[in-house]
């Protein structure tokens, strides 16, 4: 794991989620810990209800730990009130969904500077330019005015990208998010993801692509609400939890 020197931008410390089922409970995540440093690529694997994407809802702060901590980038996620966790998730924080998100009655141009808006982040003048540039860098320039529904899955995908960069967030979370697109729009879209970790981006993809997973340098497995492996391709080594 990189350390560049700096604390960890997310720190999952013994988390334990639970959900009412009737008159008992399920355990969905049991114990969770890890730390993922600044400008690290991490995949996070594992068969389908087994706690990938509620461990996600965790750390982007749209669920709670029913026991432990999340803190990321030194904020205790878990302890903000809904308003400030709105605020700064705006801020710091940007989220790719499996099914794109985008605003239908939107271009996709003003899909990219909502986020802006809603944040007031840049001159209201500059928005639009650095939505541009960053459809640009998808790929999709030619594409800023069009809807949603008039362009492919695929290019929904990378607005989405465009989209989540949109305020300049240190974190990227995403998930499943080649898990609609076929293989080479799902190929264009994590080369996307290898091209904002080399610029400094954090990335946590929770994904069932074995090939790609394959290419992420870390991979987290999730296995029965745990963790049961944490593998740095780097070097080999598996360390189990």
């Amino acid at each position: 794991m990189k350390t560049n020197g700096k604390p960890p931008i997310v720190h999952v410390q013994d988390v334990v989620k639970k959900f009412p089922v009737g008159n008992t409970e399920i355990t969905i995540l049991k114990g969770i810990s890890f730390t993922v440093a600044d400008g690290e690529f991490v995949s996070i694997v594992g068969p389908s209800g087994n706690g990938k994407s509620t461990l996600l809802n965790m750390i982007t702060g749209i669920d709670r730990p029913s026991q432990g901590q999340v803190t990321v980038a030194g904020n205790p996620i878990g302890k903000m009130s809904e308003d400030a966790l709105a605020r700064w998730r705006g801020e710091n924080l940007g989220i790719i969904f499996q099914f794109f998100q985008m605003l239908p009655g939107l271009s996709l141009l003003n899909n990219v500077v909502l986020p802006m808006d809603l944040a007031n982040k840049y001159k209201a003048k500059e928005r639009r330019d650095r939505a541009m540039h960053l459809l640009d860098m998808v790929g999709l320039a030619d594409q800023a005015s069009k809807l949603p529904a008039l362009v492919s899955g695929g290019q929904q995908q990378r607005a989405a990208v465009a989209r989540a960069l949109a305020n300049d967030p240190p974190l990227i979370v995403a998930d499943e998010p080649t898990g609609n697109l076929d293989s080479a729009s799902a190929r264009i879209v994590f080369d996307l993801f290898q091209n904002l970790v080399k610029q400094g981006k954090t990335l946590l993809m929770v994904t069932h692509d074995k090939e790609l997973a394959r290419e992420v340098p870390r991979k987290i497995e999730i296995m029965d609400g745990r963790i049961t492996r944490d593998d740095y391709l780097g070097n080999g080594n598996w360390a189990g939890h």
